[in-house]
């Protein structure tokens, strides 16, 4: 087994054991810390020792022995009855998957919002802090607190573990897409490291938002959601040259995108757009599904993208909506026009230094002829994001756009 796909496997299992010990014993945050230590126990034994033929049952009779030893430990140390090691005595390990029943227990209506989206993409996702910390555009530090109250909350409301009924469920499921919808993002373009992308994030997203959808497959938000995965995920293999710098979505060689995963993708587009209502996730998805649809760059419906991102922004206001709909209002109406619009976003505190707003201005500067101020764009940018294939291709455009205007 290659060191990738080892990390892979250990991706996969880490949530669904950690999904087996809150089911069997609760004590989530002693669960998480458990499933930790047996994760590092295999990172050290399994590549000399070989991947045991049931690697599910090894980390859960493992993390289970770490977690029953630090019971034992609290006993001793608090002189509790209840904290009997009688209460945790390793069972049969059942061959079951329940990181859909943890991805819902990590969402619990006693959580924020924001808290339930950190813990998912902690628990779930395997997002490290820092990772979770910029996807939230705030201090490492602060998201660390976050998430360790959140968990406090949890076992504080001693929620049972089981998908919720109802409008409980509906309640919770909008948080669950975000959070799905955000690993996806951290997999197909990652925050920092010298990877564009981390495709073991992306596809525990959509093995996760398939998992959804097999729940609830008359949900619209869903089944576009699993579309815009796809369709967006289809097109990975173009993003990126073979030494790993980034190819832009108009560059790419359209013939190395996944048709397969296009055409499913479409039809959840189509299945998701005859229901009565649109939602984000729908409508995200169809622009996905109208680039798809274009065998060139130029061939490109732009009227329409436009037009999609129009009611997004309206139904679902975001300033990365008004971001990408500059993009598409300068292909229909020219650069200038695309550049007034990235003027109302100047003032928004959540785009302040933003390497995206940057570097879109830097793109429409340059289609516009302003060669010095594109390049100066382009550096800042460069200088403001963490991802360094991302850096590299911005600070490619700066020297082209500099030296051209020379």
């Amino acid at each position: 087994m290659t060191a990738p796909d080892f990390e892979d496997l250990l991706r996969a299992l880490t949530p669904q054991v950690l999904g087996t010990l809150v089911r069997r014993y609760g004590r989530f945050e002693g669960c998480e810390d458990a499933v930790q230590e047996a994760v590092l126990a295999a990172t050290v034994q399994w590549p000399s020792e070989g991947v045991p033929d049931n690697p599910h049952g090894w980390l859960v009779t493992v993390a289970s022995r770490r977690l029953i030893d630090q019971l034992r430990s609290d006993r001793a140390r608090r002189e509790r009855e209840s904290a009997t090691a009688a209460e945790v005595v390793p069972q049969e390990v059942p061959d079951t998957d329940d990181t859909l029943v943890l991805l819902f227990l990590c969402c619990h209506p006693t959580l924020t919002a924001a808290s339930q989206t950190a813990l998912t993409l902690r628990a779930v996702g395997g997002l490290t802090t820092a990772e979770i910390a910029r996807a939230f555009l705030v201090p490492e530090a602060t998201m660390a607190a976050r998430i360790s109250r959140a968990k406090q909350r949890i076992r504080a409301a001693g929620s049972s573990f089981g998908l919720p009924d109802g409008a409980e469920r509906q309640e919770r499921l909008r948080v669950v897409l975000h959070v799905l919808y955000l690993i996806f993002n951290e997999g197909y373009t990652a925050t920092s490291g010298p990877e564009l992308h981390r495709p073991d994030l992306a596809r525990e997203a959509i093995r996760l938002t398939r998992a959804v959808h097999a729940q609830l497959p008359e949900d619209d938000e869903v089944t576009g959601l699993l579309a815009l995965m796809l369709l967006t995920h289809a097109r990975r293999a173009a993003r990126t040259t073979p030494t790993g710098d980034l190819v832009p979505l108009d560059e790419q060689d359209r013939r190395t995108w996944d048709r397969a995963l296009i055409e499913e993708g479409v039809g959840l587009v189509e299945a998701s757009l005859a229901g009565p209502a649109l939602g984000p996730y729908q409508l995200q998805a169809a622009i996905a599904a109208t680039h798809a649809d274009a065998a060139t760059a130029e061939e490109t419906n732009w009227p329409q993208v436009h037009a999609l991102y129009l009611i997004l922004e309206r139904i679902a206001p975001n300033p990365m909506v008004t971001l990408n709909r500059a993009i598409a209002l300068a292909e229909t109406a020219g650069p200038a026009a695309g550049l007034a619009l990235l003027s109302a976003l100047d003032g928004d505190g959540r785009m302040a230094g933003h390497h995206r707003l940057l570097s879109v201005r830097a793109h429409l500067l340059e289609k516009a002829g302003d060669r010095a101020g594109a390049s100066e764009h382009y550096r800042r940018a460069a200088k403001a994001t963490a991802s360094l294939a991302e850096r590299r291709y911005l600070e490619a455009r700066a020297g082209r756009t500099g030296q051209r205007s020379d």
